[in-house]
């Protein structure tokens, strides 16, 4: 009988799992991507990363210098049964600009992007509607120049990165940077928020 138990809590921990899934964007500086992230309720899981370039394994300082290709990006694992794709793709559109190009703030560089990894066909079409969408109606006034690409190898980036704002909610960026797009997803997305 404990066997049989056994089986069918492995059995429910294994099809619990199959259900989360991925989605990965790229939208200025990690820190303040995966800050607004964890907030959401069906997020499990926010991994800082990068993504996109032609180094394997790339270092932070590596990103940094531009020539690597690569975007900061977040790896989000969520419950669809929770949180929709097009819920967290309407989280990622209003919280930073997805008109400009390589830049966000005073972040500057092709690792600063706009973007969004696809992980699946439907994921892909989601992206692609939601942006044709978005430059139909002039929701922004300038073009979304957001990029839509496949999926490539996510690395992880160094542990200290992992987790930032909550870390360092006193460092000065955290407060003058981090901390406003916090306060604007209270204020647009207050009922997607975890309690």
């Amino acid at each position: 009988m404990i066997l049989i138990l056994l089986s069918l809590t492995n059995t429910n921990a294994d099809a619990q799992q199959k259900k989360l899934q991925k989605a990965t964007f790229g939208m200025g500086c990690f820190w303040c991507s995966e800050a607004i992230f964890q907030r959401l309720n069906g997020v499990s899981a926010v991994r800082s990363g990068y993504e996109g370039g032609d180094v394997i394994d790339p270092s932070y300082e590596e990103v940094c210098t531009g020539t690597t290709g690569h975007a900061e990006v977040i790896e989000i694992t969520y419950d669809p049964s929770k949180i929709s794709y097009d819920e967290l793709l309407a989280v990622f559109w209003k919280t930073h600009d997805p008109t400009t190009i390589n830049r966000q703030g005073a972040d500057v560089g092709t690792q600063y992007r706009s973007v969004i990894f696809y992980h699946d066909q439907e994921q892909k079409e989601t992206a692609e509607k939601y942006k044709a969408e978005l430059n139909q109606t002039h929701a922004y006034g300038n073009p979304v120049v957001t990029e839509i690409s496949k999926e490539q190898p996510f690395y992880t980036a160094e542990n200290y990165h992992q987790n930032y704002f909550n870390k360092n909610k006193e460092q000065p960026y955290c407060r003058l940077v981090i901390l406003p797009k916090l306060d604007k997803l209270d204020q647009i997305f207050k009922d997607k928020l975890k309690h």
